[in-house]
């Protein structure tokens, strides 16, 4: 479980640093530069990444049962699953309805997915990585919106082309992270 909670530690902490630090990541990309920032940062990530992989694996292993989630939740999951990859596409595709209703698709697609897992995992691993990652979204997404209230944000231009292909695209990566990926990655089939 160390490991499981070093990696949340280093992956979710450089992901954290404009909520709590963002005059020391300032003062950091001053002093080393912008592609410096960016490979120390990434560095950091990549590594904490493969630690959440690592423990939460070894942490599979010897599981400890917090709670039975009810086999209902697991049709929540799929669906706040679908919505996630949906959101997820819509960071990526220009000119969607969606990107322009939610602002930051990014971290309420992490929100929907984190809180979904959450609901229909009851192992204290799966309650670390999954709590770790929602409640780090719900921080994300109200830091982002106090900077853009101090910042004027211009709303990007939508249409029904981007947003098409939005939907598009996250249900074709819902559909085969769901039934080929996920039981190869995860080592557990969606049901």
């Amino acid at each position: 479980m160390i490991v499981l909670i070093l990696g949340l530690l280093m992956f979710l902490g450089v992901h954290s640093l404009r909520i709590f630090a963002d005059e020391w990541r300032a003062a950091r990309i001053r002093q080393w530069g912008e592609k410096g920032w960016m490979a120390a940062a990434g560095a950091v990530s990549l590594v904490g990444f493969i630690l959440i992989i690592w423990g939460y694996g070894m942490a599979r292993m010897a599981p400890i049962v917090v709670w039975y989630p009810p086999a209902w939740l697991t049709h929540v999951t799929a669906l706040l699953s679908l919505l996630a990859f949906i959101i997820m596409a819509a960071a990526f595709v220009p000119g969607n309805h969606i990107k322009s209703a939610v602002k930051h698709p990014m971290v309420i697609s992490v929100k929907a997915w984190s809180f979904g897992h959450l609901l229909a995992n009851g192992m204290l691993a799966d309650i670390l990585l999954f709590g770790a990652f929602l409640v780090w979204s719900v921080l994300c997404f109200r830091s982002l919106r106090q900077r853009d209230q101090a910042q004027v944000a211009a709303i990007p231009a939508a249409n029904i082309k981007g947003t098409f292909i939005t939907l598009g695209a996250g249900l074709a990566g819902y559909l085969v992270f769901a039934f080929f990926l996920h039981e190869w990655l995860i080592g557990v089939p969606v049901k």
